[in-house]
């Protein structure tokens, strides 16, 4: 089932038809500093494999960007959130959150969990804090891997 909700006037749509690919990928895999060198093999895959919110400005055009990877039943995790920076400073990462945490077949989800290396006013206003207990934690990570523990696409292949 696909899902709008208006704010302004821009729109926020679980209708992945909508998502204008070839924007999401050039700033996930250009701009932002978590999926830099991303392939657009990598995004399309992990695109299919999510609730996707896309962000829409006043003419349709692709403003942001966010998705969720879920069981819909216990756990989410809040991936490649962003405002382009035009759209920026007017509360629609503010609103991106929200829409993602209050969306009707996530309500069941006990935990929500995300990464962020400069968002973190952001997320706490919604009660995200930082993760307890890391060393109950663990992770395998196939791609490389640089000193600021940031993943390299550019750097794990062949």
């Amino acid at each position: 089932m696909t899902y709008e909700w208006r704010f302004q006037a821009y729109l926020i749509s679980t209708d992945r038809q909508r998502v204008d690919l070839s924007v999401v990928h050039q700033f996930l895999s250009e701009e932002s500093y978590w999926a830099k060198g991303r392939p657009y093999e990598v995004t399309c895959k992990a695109l299919d494999h999510s609730l996707c919110f896309g962000l829409y400005d006043p003419n349709g055009a692709q403003a942001g960007f966010a998705r969720a990877i879920t069981d819909y039943a216990t756990f989410a995790y809040i991936a490649d959130l962003f405002v382009l920076t035009p759209h920026r400073g007017r509360g629609l990462g503010k609103w991106l959150v929200k829409t993602i945490i209050d969306h009707p077949e996530l309500q069941m989800v006990a935990k929500f969990r995300l990464r962020t290396r400069d968002a973190h006013g952001l997320y706490t206003q919604f009660g995200f804090t930082r993760l307890t207990r890391a060393e109950e934690h663990m992770v395998l990570s196939r791609l490389a891997v640089d000193p600021a523990d940031e993943y390299s696409y550019a750097d794990s292949q062949p």
